[in-house]
């Protein structure tokens, strides 16, 4: 059978590969997660979760890494699962995608307007309507509409133009993500650790609570496979675009571990606790105590409204 020339322009670079994919995964979870992590597996345990998850998606990676080279053609799974299972297969596969993709759309514009929230206590304005005990704003779902929009339009626009968003905003998440890290080794202690490297008495229990964490990371891992969905617009070799995937998910683990890392280093169990009973955003809460103001806390907070987009810029570029 005759090949189909791509009707796609190739605009998308080594770089873009790996800003998307990293951006994407990387997301805001660890702003908003981190506090979970230590006290389901410790400190120590969290970050040894997240490099055993990594070792999973590896594996994965390495699948979409062969089926891209393979099949490289816009749609990633799409074609993956119609070549190995037929139409109804891929039928089902693709809709599949379609519902998450939507719901992580859906998701990610509610997440947006609950984050300025904490840096704006007074942005709920106009009572609308409760759900499952969540009230609803006019100002909420006013600014969940213009996001959503503005972001359609720069996808609208091209797989180009939401790769250079993308990379704005995953500079500045890791870029955030840097500043908390290196900020953790200059005013933090190794003494914090204490009492929080696990959970659990004995080996047995912490083995226990680094796999309950474990099995969640791969949650926080989504996001290299919109590139896959995006091959026919991707201008490098096709076994390097294997290879940025795979980049993409080390990155990912290593800066995971190193956040989770940095926030034990900064605080005690006794302040995590008191954060998550607080506010409930530990890495923010890390970042004011190391730097002694609440002002570096919402450095942290832009970082997760840019880590919002970033996943929403990605699973839109490759749906």
């Amino acid at each position: 059978m005759e090949q189909k020339t791509s009707e796609f322009d190739k605009v998308l670079g080594a770089w873009d590969i790996l800003v998307i994919a990293f951006g994407a995964m990387i997301g805001w979870g660890w702003v908003v997660s981190s506090g979970n992590w230590i006290e389901s597996g410790g400190v120590l345990g969290a970050a040894i979760a997240f490099a055993i998850g990594g070792i999973m998606i590896f594996f994965v990676g390495l699948t979409y890494a062969e089926l891209t080279a393979a099949m490289p053609q816009c749609g990633g799974e799409h074609v993956f699962s119609y070549r190995a299972m037929g139409s109804t297969g891929s039928f089902i596969c693709t809709w599949a995608i379609i519902l998450g993709y939507v719901s992580v759309a859906c998701f990610e514009a509610c997440a947006f307007p609950t984050i300025i929230t904490y840096l704006w206590p007074g942005f709920l304005k106009g009572y609308l309507y409760t759900v499952a005990g969540f009230d609803v704003y006019a100002s909420w779902l006013i600014v969940a509409i213009v996001i959503a929009f503005l972001i359609m339009i720069i996808n609208i626009n091209g797989a180009k133009t939401a790769a250079v968003l993308q990379t704005v905003l995953t500079c500045i998440i890791g870029g955030a993500g840097i500043i908390l890290i290196v900020a953790s080794v200059v005013t933090g202690s190794v003494d914090n650790l204490q009492g929080q490297m696990f959970v659990g008495n004995g080996t047995g229990e912490a083995m226990k609570s680094i796999i309950k964490v474990a099995v969640i990371t791969p949650f926080f891992f989504i996001g290299f496979d919109v590139i896959p969905q995006a091959a026919e617009e991707i201008n490098v070799p096709l076994k390097k675009i294997g290879k940025m995937m795979i980049l993409s998910v080390v990155l990912a683990v290593v800066f995971y571990s190193l956040v989770i890392l940095a926030v034990g280093f900064i605080l005690n169990p006794a302040e995590i606790i008191e954060s998550q009973q607080g506010t409930g955003l530990v890495t923010a809460d890390a970042m004011a105590k190391a730097f002694g103001t609440k002002i570096m806390a919402k450095v942290i907070i832009v970082g997760g409204m840019c880590g919002i987009i970033t996943s929403w810029n990605s699973f839109l570029l490759g749906g």
